[in-house]
């Protein structure tokens, strides 16, 4: 394969690579750049058996699109910018977002309890729980996923009335779907609308993503990336109750790195889509190395690579950890490392940014892969950008 090169619109002359790669940049990187992000894609690929990588990398709002592979084993069709990408729990993100948004234009607060809009749920622990703690994993211990036995939203206002939390609010991150799911159903219930269409025709529009979707539309599926499990099996997600305002995006590295730029504070936005993005970015709680902020989680910067790798382990994920209260919470930081990982069966991502140096990374792939792995992967090319 060859590597193709675009300079300000302009197409230069293609140029001989290694048949493993195809690199579509905004601007020529620095070479060392270059041989990071190469060499590394191509160990991801090769030891994990993705099928299909794309890396955005932006710095001070200059772009570089990495393509590597293909987004389906039938069809050969390469990996692209604007391939669409299932991206997990960076869905989460959006979600928050929507959440700091309805709270910016004086339609919820994140100090609101979940009974002020859901009165079935009033006098129940779950009805007495603060918004900010759904969208920081401390509502008082979730499981992971919904359960398998609650299919529609009658039986979810069910197991929420019988909900007990198995620590005090507060005081534990328990990682967990139904309680930021929750948060996305009240977000999009104080804008009087659904929460896809609040996300589709309210959120996204207002960000500028082009092709973020929930229901990847007919005129788009050829854009969709086939997902592949640990069987090598294709695979593509079915998302449950509550499943798109916790996993169920499916986005591009262009409208995703576009999205990290904005939270970098760069852009043009109005006053209260700007209020929401810096809201994101407040810190609640301390977990072990990490800040947890509004689904985003931080870490003082510059960082080693270990902290990272334990902030994003799956005893993170799937254990109790505790959670120290910030009181008050702290402002947005500028010198920390900003990131947040996704994954659904056949798919594998992972977004970070750094405020003080004004650079950002984006890593999709169509197979579900370790979290060290895009982790280091990430921390490498940063390294490099260095």
């Amino acid at each position: 394969m060859q590597m193709s090169r675009k300079l300000s619109g302009i197409a230069l002359s293609m140029v001989g690579l290694c048949a493993f790669t195809n690199v579509a940049l905004a601007e020529n990187p620095a070479p060392t750049l270059d041989a990071v992000v190469q060499n590394g894609a191509q160990h991801v690929m090769e030891q994990y058996a993705v099928p299909g990588l794309v890396i955005a990398v932006s710095v001070n709002g200059k772009q570089n699109f990495y393509n590597y592979g293909v987004a389906s084993k039938t069809t050969r069709a390469p990996v692209t910018p604007d391939t669409l990408f299932e991206v997990g729990s960076i869905s989460k993100v959006f979600t928050a977002t929507l959440a700091t948004y309805a709270q910016a234009k004086g339609q919820l607060s994140l100090t609101d309890t979940v009974a002020k809009y859901e009165p079935a749920l009033e006098g129940t622990p779950f009805g007495k729980v603060m918004l900010s703690h759904l969208a920081t994993h401390t509502a008082g211990g979730f499981p992971l996923q919904v359960p398998d036995s609650v299919q529609n939203e009658q039986q979810l206002m069910d197991y929420l009335k019988t909900w007990k939390p198995v620590y005090p609010t507060g005081t534990q991150r328990s990682y967990a779907n139904p309680s930021i799911g929750m948060l996305g159903v009240i977000a999009a219930k104080s804008m009087n609308m659904p929460f896809d269409q609040a996300m589709e025709q309210q959120l996204f529009p207002a960000l500028g993503l082009e092709s973020s979707y929930y229901t990847v539309p007919a005129s788009k599926m050829g854009l969709y990336a086939q997902g592949y499990n640990k069987q090598d099996e294709p695979v593509r997600l079915s998302a449950g109750v509550l499943g798109n305002e916790a996993y169920g995006l499916k986005t591009t590295a262009r409208d995703l790195i576009h999205f990290t730029e904005l939270s970098l504070g760069q852009g043009k936005l109005g006053t209260d889509l700007r209020r929401a993005l810096t809201d994101t970015r407040t810190g609640y709680f301390r977990v072990g190395p990490m800040t947890q902020d509004l689904i985003w989680e931080q870490y003082p910067y510059p960082v080693e690579l270990k902290p990272l790798l334990v902030g994003n382990s799956n005893k993170m994920a799937y254990e109790n950890n505790g959670a120290i209260a910030l009181n008050p919470p702290l402002a947005p930081q500028q010198a920390v490392w900003v990131n947040k990982t996704g994954s659904t069966n056949g798919f594998g991502a992972y977004a970070v940014f750094v405020p003080a140096e004004q650079k950002a990374i984006v890593i999709l792939a169509n197979k579900n892969y370790p979290n060290d792995a895009r982790v280091e992967l990430a921390y490498q090319i940063l390294k490099a950008l260095n």
